[in-house]
């Protein structure tokens, strides 16, 4: 049986980074979809869309990543998606507030590099899913 490609929601406002990482997953065989801010992220999850998974930035112009992880818990839009932070934000309230919202994972951007993303991606995606 083939592999079903998977789909990736990254939001974020930093486009060099958007950029980056959508080279990185495509070439990886993602499905990549990039959006800079949340509001947009929000029409598009409630127009349905539901990726397999969704990277969210903690700091972004408007609505916050942690307000767009609450949100999206809160009308259960994708349901079905493996949400991770993957932000610079590494203090202890963004990642409790994160983790009560019941995030999936909590990657650092400055920390890890593009394939050390795609692999933690990949290993929270799997164990999520119990592949």
């Amino acid at each position: 049986m083939e592999k079903k490609q998977l789909s990736i929601l990254f939001v974020d406002d930093d486009k060099f980074l958007l950029d980056m990482y959508s080279v990185k997953f495509s070439n990886n065989g993602f499905d990549v979809h990039t959006l800079q801010n949340s509001e947009d992220a929000l029409k598009l999850l409630r127009d349905g869309s539901e990726p397999d998974i969704i990277l969210l930035d903690v700091v972004m112009p408007g609505m916050n990543g942690i307000d767009l992880l609450s949100t999206i818990r809160t009308e259960k839009l994708a349901k079905n998606s493996v949400i991770i932070m993957l932000t610079n934000q590494g203090l202890t309230d963004d990642v409790a507030k994160a983790k009560q919202l019941d995030v999936d994972g909590y990657i650092i951007k400055a920390t890890t590099i593009p394939s050390e993303v795609l692999a933690e991606v990949q290993k929270i995606y799997s164990s999520v899913n119990k592949q």
